[in-house]
């Protein structure tokens, strides 16, 4: 998920890609009142029955986002979301195959690097914590 006023990112590795489990992660990552934007895949038909009002884009329509209110903005899609599915699978790219059992890892990984949003000294100091010019190999 993706904040749209925060611009945070909540990324969770699922056993199952069902109704439920979709239902439990959404609930889990938003407040009752919160709306979700995705396209129409039924798993997240449920949604308004848990309190998140839910806004769709019919991608087989070649709906890929839509102005609502009239404003000019196209408020209702799921773009956001499908381009940091881009990203992960780019992250994911080099290591050329991820072993289930520590995907979540590599996922949460790319999580936090999603949400850093300036490199500060401090992120820098924290990123380089004990290595020195002289470990480094040459």
């Amino acid at each position: 998920m993706v904040g749209r006023d925060s611009g945070q990112v909540r990324l969770t590795v699922a056993e199952h890609a069902d109704a439920e489990t979709c239902e439990q992660v959404v609930r889990r990552a938003t407040w009752p009142g919160t709306t979700v934007n995705t396209d129409e895949w039924s798993a997240y038909n449920h949604l308004p029955e848990l309190g998140r009002p839910h806004v769709t884009v019919c991608h087989s329509a070649g709906e890929w986002a839509r102005d609502d209110d009239g404003d000019g903005i196209c408020e209702v899609h799921n773009n956001t979301m499908e381009g940091l599915w881009t990203g992960l699978r780019n992250f994911l790219r080099p290591f050329r195959g991820v072993n289930k059992k520590y995907l979540y890892q590599y996922v949460a990984l790319f999580e936090w690097g999603s949400n850093v949003k300036r490199a500060t000294s401090v992120f820098l100091h924290a990123l380089l914590r004990g290595i020195h010019p002289t470990s480094c190999p040459t």
